[in-house]
Protein backbone atom coordinates (compact mmCIF):
# COMPACT_ATOMS: atom_id res chain seq x y z
CA UNK A 1 0.00 0.00 0.00
CA UNK A 2 1.23 3.49 -0.85
CA UNK A 3 2.16 5.84 1.98
CA UNK A 4 0.93 8.82 -0.02
CA UNK A 5 -1.89 10.78 1.64
CA UNK A 6 -5.35 9.64 0.61
CA UNK A 7 -6.65 13.21 0.92
CA UNK A 8 -4.75 16.48 0.59
CA UNK A 9 -6.25 19.91 1.20
CA UNK A 10 -4.28 23.00 0.20
CA UNK A 11 -5.16 26.65 0.77
CA UNK A 12 -8.82 25.85 1.29
CA UNK A 13 -11.11 28.86 1.73
CA UNK A 14 -14.87 28.47 2.12
CA UNK A 15 -17.83 30.73 2.75
CA UNK A 16 -21.51 30.44 3.56
CA UNK A 17 -23.84 33.23 2.41
CA UNK A 18 -20.81 35.40 1.81
CA UNK A 19 -19.33 34.86 5.27
CA UNK A 20 -15.86 33.31 5.42
CA UNK A 21 -15.93 30.12 7.52
CA UNK A 22 -12.70 28.41 6.44
CA UNK A 23 -9.52 30.43 5.87
CA UNK A 24 -6.43 29.04 4.18
CA UNK A 25 -6.68 25.51 5.58
CA UNK A 26 -4.06 22.96 4.50
CA UNK A 27 -3.60 19.40 5.75
CA UNK A 28 -3.27 15.81 4.59
CA UNK A 29 -4.85 12.55 5.71
CA UNK A 30 -2.82 9.31 5.70
CA UNK A 31 -4.08 6.26 3.78
CA UNK A 32 -4.84 4.24 6.92
CA UNK A 33 -6.43 4.70 10.31
CA UNK A 34 -8.41 7.58 11.80
CA UNK A 35 -7.35 11.21 11.74
CA UNK A 36 -9.20 13.59 14.07
CA UNK A 37 -10.20 17.12 13.07
CA UNK A 38 -10.45 18.98 16.38
CA UNK A 39 -11.25 22.45 17.66
CA UNK A 40 -13.66 24.42 19.78
CA UNK A 41 -17.26 24.79 18.69
CA UNK A 42 -17.74 27.08 15.73
CA UNK A 43 -14.15 27.05 14.44
CA UNK A 44 -14.99 25.54 11.04
CA UNK A 45 -14.71 21.76 11.44
CA UNK A 46 -18.05 20.90 9.83
CA UNK A 47 -17.57 23.63 7.24
CA UNK A 48 -14.22 22.08 6.29
CA UNK A 49 -15.86 18.71 5.66
CA UNK A 50 -18.67 20.30 3.69
CA UNK A 51 -16.18 22.32 1.65
CA UNK A 52 -14.22 19.18 0.76
CA UNK A 53 -17.47 17.70 -0.54
CA UNK A 54 -18.35 20.84 -2.47
CA UNK A 55 -21.49 21.43 -0.42
CA UNK A 56 -20.50 25.05 0.23
CA UNK A 57 -18.64 27.60 -1.87
CA UNK A 58 -14.89 27.05 -1.72
CA UNK A 59 -11.56 27.66 -3.40
CA UNK A 60 -8.29 25.80 -3.07
CA UNK A 61 -6.85 22.46 -4.14
CA UNK A 62 -8.35 19.18 -2.92
CA UNK A 63 -6.78 15.92 -4.04
CA UNK A 64 -8.37 12.52 -3.43
CA UNK A 65 -6.15 9.49 -4.08
CA UNK A 66 -4.03 11.52 -6.49
CA UNK A 67 -6.94 13.11 -8.37
CA UNK A 68 -7.98 16.75 -8.09
CA UNK A 69 -11.64 16.91 -7.04
CA UNK A 70 -12.09 20.59 -6.18
CA UNK A 71 -13.56 21.30 -9.62
CA UNK A 72 -16.13 18.49 -9.37
CA UNK A 73 -19.74 18.57 -8.25
CA UNK A 74 -20.63 16.75 -5.04
CA UNK A 75 -22.16 13.67 -6.68
CA UNK A 76 -19.02 13.17 -8.77
CA UNK A 77 -16.86 13.44 -5.66
CA UNK A 78 -19.00 10.81 -3.92
CA UNK A 79 -18.68 8.56 -6.96
CA UNK A 80 -14.90 8.82 -6.59
CA UNK A 81 -15.23 7.14 -3.19
CA UNK A 82 -15.61 9.94 -0.68
CA UNK A 83 -18.18 8.80 1.89
CA UNK A 84 -19.87 11.25 4.25
CA UNK A 85 -21.64 10.75 7.57
CA UNK A 86 -23.18 14.15 8.44
CA UNK A 87 -23.56 15.55 11.93
CA UNK A 88 -27.37 15.60 11.78
CA UNK A 89 -27.59 12.03 10.36
CA UNK A 90 -30.03 13.04 7.57
CA UNK A 91 -31.94 9.77 7.44
CA UNK A 92 -35.10 9.62 5.34
CA UNK A 93 -37.53 9.50 8.23
CA UNK A 94 -40.57 8.15 6.34
CA UNK A 95 -38.60 5.37 4.67
CA UNK A 96 -37.72 2.10 6.36
CA UNK A 97 -34.22 1.22 7.47
CA UNK A 98 -33.93 -1.15 4.51
CA UNK A 99 -35.03 1.56 2.07
CA UNK A 100 -32.53 4.03 3.55
CA UNK A 101 -29.78 1.50 2.99
CA UNK A 102 -30.91 0.63 -0.53
CA UNK A 103 -30.85 4.28 -1.58
CA UNK A 104 -27.22 4.53 -0.51
CA UNK A 105 -25.99 1.61 -2.61
CA UNK A 106 -23.74 2.57 -5.50
CA UNK A 107 -22.01 -0.74 -6.30
CA UNK A 108 -23.05 -4.21 -7.47
CA UNK A 109 -22.13 -5.99 -4.24
CA UNK A 110 -23.03 -3.86 -1.22
CA UNK A 111 -21.36 -4.90 2.02
CA UNK A 112 -24.52 -5.95 3.86
CA UNK A 113 -22.69 -8.64 5.83
CA UNK A 114 -20.31 -6.04 7.23
CA UNK A 115 -23.16 -3.67 8.11
CA UNK A 116 -25.17 -6.46 9.75
CA UNK A 117 -22.18 -7.52 11.84
CA UNK A 118 -21.44 -3.97 12.98
CA UNK A 119 -25.05 -2.97 13.61
CA UNK A 120 -27.02 -6.09 14.60
CA UNK A 121 -29.72 -3.91 16.14
CA UNK A 122 -30.65 -2.70 12.67
CA UNK A 123 -31.19 -6.22 11.31
CA UNK A 124 -34.40 -6.65 13.31
CA UNK A 125 -35.50 -3.12 12.39
CA UNK A 126 -35.14 -3.32 8.63
CA UNK A 127 -38.88 -2.76 8.11
CA UNK A 128 -39.15 0.03 10.70
CA UNK A 129 -39.48 3.66 9.61
CA UNK A 130 -36.17 5.42 10.24
CA UNK A 131 -37.95 8.38 11.79
CA UNK A 132 -39.22 6.19 14.63
CA UNK A 133 -35.72 5.05 15.64
CA UNK A 134 -33.81 6.50 18.57
CA UNK A 135 -31.07 9.02 17.88
CA UNK A 136 -28.43 6.36 18.37
CA UNK A 137 -30.16 3.97 15.99
CA UNK A 138 -30.45 6.72 13.38
CA UNK A 139 -26.72 7.32 13.74
CA UNK A 140 -26.17 3.63 13.06
CA UNK A 141 -28.25 3.92 9.88
CA UNK A 142 -26.18 6.91 8.78
CA UNK A 143 -22.93 5.04 9.35
CA UNK A 144 -24.30 1.89 7.73
CA UNK A 145 -25.23 3.78 4.57
CA UNK A 146 -21.64 4.93 4.16
CA UNK A 147 -20.13 1.53 4.95
CA UNK A 148 -22.24 -0.33 2.41
CA UNK A 149 -19.92 0.94 -0.32
CA UNK A 150 -16.21 0.64 -0.97
CA UNK A 151 -14.94 4.11 -0.13
CA UNK A 152 -11.56 5.75 -0.57
CA UNK A 153 -12.09 7.75 2.63
CA UNK A 154 -14.92 8.49 5.06
CA UNK A 155 -15.66 11.94 6.46
CA UNK A 156 -17.53 11.41 9.74
CA UNK A 157 -18.97 14.41 11.58
CA UNK A 158 -19.62 14.13 15.35
CA UNK A 159 -21.01 10.55 15.34
CA UNK A 160 -21.42 10.32 19.14
CA UNK A 161 -23.05 13.71 19.68
CA UNK A 162 -26.05 13.43 22.00
CA UNK A 163 -25.76 9.67 22.45
CA UNK A 164 -26.02 7.71 25.69
CA UNK A 165 -22.75 6.13 26.92
CA UNK A 166 -23.70 2.63 25.74
CA UNK A 167 -24.39 3.90 22.22
CA UNK A 168 -21.19 5.95 22.27
CA UNK A 169 -19.33 2.72 22.98
CA UNK A 170 -21.17 0.91 20.16
CA UNK A 171 -20.41 3.65 17.64
CA UNK A 172 -16.77 3.75 18.76
CA UNK A 173 -16.41 0.02 18.14
CA UNK A 174 -18.06 0.37 14.71
CA UNK A 175 -15.70 3.19 13.72
CA UNK A 176 -12.68 1.24 14.90
CA UNK A 177 -13.74 -1.76 12.82
CA UNK A 178 -14.47 0.44 9.81
CA UNK A 179 -11.04 2.07 10.06
CA UNK A 180 -9.43 -1.28 9.27
CA UNK A 181 -11.11 -1.09 5.86
CA UNK A 182 -11.05 2.62 5.01
CA UNK A 183 -9.24 5.72 6.32
CA UNK A 184 -11.45 8.12 8.27
CA UNK A 185 -11.34 11.87 8.85
CA UNK A 186 -13.28 12.26 12.09
CA UNK A 187 -14.81 15.33 13.72
CA UNK A 188 -15.56 14.31 17.30
CA UNK A 189 -16.28 16.28 20.47
CA UNK A 190 -15.75 13.42 22.93
CA UNK A 191 -12.02 13.39 23.67
CA UNK A 192 -12.10 9.91 25.19
CA UNK A 193 -13.36 8.62 21.83
CA UNK A 194 -10.61 10.57 20.05
CA UNK A 195 -7.97 9.12 22.38
CA UNK A 196 -9.18 5.59 21.65
CA UNK A 197 -9.54 5.93 17.89
CA UNK A 198 -7.32 8.60 16.38
CA UNK A 199 -3.72 8.38 15.28
CA UNK A 200 -3.11 11.90 14.03
CA UNK A 201 -4.96 15.10 14.84
CA UNK A 202 -5.49 18.41 13.07
CA UNK A 203 -6.62 21.32 15.24
CA UNK A 204 -8.57 24.27 13.83
CA UNK A 205 -9.10 27.69 15.34
CA UNK A 206 -10.82 30.58 13.64
CA UNK A 207 -11.14 28.64 10.42
CA UNK A 208 -7.39 27.91 10.26
CA UNK A 209 -5.12 24.98 11.12
CA UNK A 210 -3.20 25.92 14.28
CA UNK A 211 -1.66 22.57 15.27
CA UNK A 212 -1.07 19.07 13.94
CA UNK A 213 0.43 16.05 15.65
CA UNK A 214 -0.19 12.70 17.30
CA UNK A 215 -3.66 12.76 18.85
CA UNK A 216 -2.72 11.10 22.13
CA UNK A 217 0.28 13.39 22.60
CA UNK A 218 -1.86 16.50 22.08
CA UNK A 219 -4.50 15.26 24.51
CA UNK A 220 -1.90 14.21 27.09
CA UNK A 221 -0.61 17.79 27.27
CA UNK A 222 -3.08 19.52 29.56
CA UNK A 223 -1.83 23.03 28.86
CA UNK A 224 -1.91 22.47 25.11
CA UNK A 225 -5.35 20.85 25.26
CA UNK A 226 -6.68 23.78 27.27
CA UNK A 227 -5.18 26.33 24.89
CA UNK A 228 -6.31 24.63 21.69
CA UNK A 229 -9.57 23.02 22.73
CA UNK A 230 -10.71 24.97 25.76
CA UNK A 231 -10.85 22.01 28.17
CA UNK A 232 -8.71 21.33 31.20
CA UNK A 233 -7.86 17.73 30.41
CA UNK A 234 -8.79 14.83 28.18
CA UNK A 235 -10.23 12.78 31.01
CA UNK A 236 -13.73 11.98 32.09
CA UNK A 237 -15.23 12.04 28.61
CA UNK A 238 -14.40 15.70 28.06
CA UNK A 239 -16.02 17.23 25.05
CA UNK A 240 -15.08 20.05 22.74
Amino acid sequence: MSNEPVLTVEALHASIAGQQVVEDVSFSVPPTGITALLGRNGVGKTSTLRAILGLISRTGAITLAGERIDGMRTHRIVQRGLGYVPEDREVFSKLTVAENLTLAVRQKSPRYELVDSLFPDLVARRSQAAGTLSGGQQQMVSLARALLNDNTILLVDEPTKGLAPKLVADVTVALEEASHLVPILLVEQNLEVVKKLAGGAIVLSGGRVVHTGVATEILADEALTHRLLGVGSATGGAAI
